[in-house]
């Protein structure tokens, strides 16, 4: 990385300086009081202002898995030797931006080859040169063979805006020396070092875009990233400024402004995120708030159904009662008509007795009195009583949950649905697919394929795949259609922790006894050997999948 001018020595200050610096102390001494009463101010002002987002370790350490020292490599016939060396970061599995004058050397002269070496693994390439752009020192370079695959770095959508915490990511050379590393070391697999600083401004250079920031670079730095609190791709450390007098130091990173048009330039098309930044404790702060405003609704909307249901039972109460009352006294009324007519034939019947021209007369009018007074009774004895009213009310009350059930079971079917990504409940650090076809069985099974393991009341699937370093565990909430995805950016060490726990079981397929339960434990080993929080979370709403719509 070139300087602009010498790094001046700091050594221990002279001895005739201590005298001032004590004349200064007690000055600051007297003013103790006042200074404490200030800070006590201050303090409690911090803590009415929100704290600025602060980079996520985990996922600048992510990161950093695809960041390689780039060697410049010469050899005197008999064995090969560094010239020089710098940074680079994977942009693709086997392509990498530097800057342009790491590799000049080895494009201005034949003999020199580019090594990449890996942060891990001893498994270290060749590279050839695929573009260089000197006006803004960008390289890409890809490796030779297949001995190494990389972890492509996401590249930030939109600029850190002024005072944003950043970290440069490389292999500085001071820090080399510190160690009391040799030529040797530099072919051999280490972590890059991380520094932290913040962005001071966007101060384009007189022929392309930078950002000027204050997280400590050297040489060695050059071509590495300068990355967001996500582990995301700013811009490509390139070159510092050291400040006369002991002032601060600064340094320029070229901004994403040149390295996307660069990169696409030459038919890349990189992974890019332009979302919010935000870490999994805000994400989860936001949910849990969410959570707590969708219990609220449900509460409310609750008490309206049971303010409904009320309604309901009032009304359905008022029109039994009504109907009931109505046919009872209209069955009271008509057996006492009834009553009368049984009565009035009865006397007929009664003064017709012995009389022989009258007889026909009387078994008439006697006929009536019976059938009258039969129907009477009938009609007395089947009124409806005021449990009737009860029994209609229960009726109706019953045909209004069959409905209201028949509708939560419909609302509540599974099957076939997409699933679309919500952004404002996810924390995505590199990219994620929009949508998802997702087809959910009762017993687990998803897609008619993938059996998920059933524990804890949760639904799961942990993947562990063979080559990518990344552990993915699938959650689903049949209740709420709610499919989740947790990343876990990992290591060679956690990678190989992951793989070795997962080759413990075979997972059962669907359909088979148990599969669920059974999955559900087994899983429970690679869990237990992930981190206590993922790097990335997905979180995708599931509705049904229009059958109509074109596959």
């Amino acid at each position: 990385m070139p300087v602009l001018r010498h790094r001046r020595q700091i050594g221990l200050l002279p001895v005739h300086h201590i005298p001032k610096l004590a004349v200064k102390a007690a000055k600051c001494i007297r003013r103790g009081v006042m200074m404490r009463n200030l800070l006590a101010v201050l303090a409690l002002f911090s803590l009415l202002v929100p704290a600025a987002v602060q980079a996520d370790p985990s996922d600048v350490t992510a990161a950093a898995r695809g960041v390689v020292r780039v060697v410049i490599v010469g050899s005197d016939g008999s064995q090969v030797f560094p010239v020089s060396h710098g940074t680079g970061f994977a942009v693709t599995p086997t392509q990498i931006v530097t800057n342009a004058h790491v590799v000049r050397e080895a494009q201005q002269d034949d003999t020199l080859r580019i090594a990449v070496v890996p942060p891990e693994g001893n498994n270290s390439a060749f590279a050839h040169i695929v573009a260089i752009s000197p006006r803004n020192d960008l390289a890409l370079i890809e490796l030779t063979g297949d001995s190494l695959k990389l972890p492509p770095l996401t590249i930030a959508g939109k600029p850190a805006s002024d005072g944003a915490e950043v970290s440069a990511v490389g292999y500085p050379m001071n820090v080399d020396r510190a160690q009391g590393l040799n030529l040797a070391d530099v072919f051999r697999s280490q972590p890059p070092v991380k520094s932290r600083g913040f962005v001071s401004g966007s101060r384009p250079s007189r022929q392309f875009d930078t950002i000027l920031h204050t997280a400590p670079i050297a040489r060695g730095n050059s071509g590495g990233p300068l990355v967001d609190g996500c582990g995301r791709v700013l811009g490509v450390n390139s070159f510092g400024a050291d400040a006369q007098g002991g002032d601060a130091e600064f340094y320029f990173a070229v901004s994403d402004r040149e390295v996307l048009p660069f990169l696409r330039a030459n038919s890349i098309d990189p992974q890019v995120n332009a979302l919010p930044c935000r870490s999994l404790a805000e994400v989860d702060q936001s949910e849990q708030a969410r959570i707590a405003q969708e219990q609220m609704v449900a509460r409310q909307n609750l008490a309206r159904r049971a303010e409904a249901v009320r309604d309901k039972r009032n009304r359905a109460q008022l029109e039994a009662e009504m109907a009931v009352t109505k046919m009872r006294e209209n069955q009271m009324a008509m057996a006492f008509l009834l009553v009368l007519l049984a009565t009035g034939a009865g006397v007929v019947a009664w003064q017709a007795r012995g009389q022989k021209y009258e007889e026909r007369q009387r078994v008439i009018a006697g006929g009536i009195a019976a059938v009258a007074s039969v129907v009477a009774l009938a009609l007395w004895i089947t009124r409806p009583g005021l449990d009737e009213i009860d029994r209609q009310v229960a009726a109706a009350m019953q045909d209004s949950e069959t409905q209201s059930g028949a509708a939560l079971v419909k609302q509540a079917s599974n099957g076939a649905m997409i699933c679309t990504l919500d952004t404002n409940r996810s924390r995505i650090t590199g990219t994620a697919d929009d949508q998802l076809q997702f087809d959910w069985a009762a017993d687990g099974c998803v897609n008619g394929r993938t059996q998920y393991g059933f524990n804890a009341g949760t639904w799961s699937r942990v993947f562990v795949p063979n080559t990518a370093s990344t552990v993915s565990v699938n959650i689903y909430d049949p209740d709420s259609k709610t499919f989740r995805t947790d990343r876990y950016l990992l290591d060679q060490d956690g990678m190989d922790a992951a793989r070795t726990a997962r080759s413990a079981y075979e997972p059962p397929a669907c359909a088979s006894e148990n599969a669920a339960s059974k999955l559900g434990d087994l899983q429970g080993a690679v869990i237990s050997a992930l981190p206590a929080s993922p790097n990335e979370r997905l979180v995708y709403s599931c509705s049904a999948k229009n059958l109509s719509a074109a596959p």
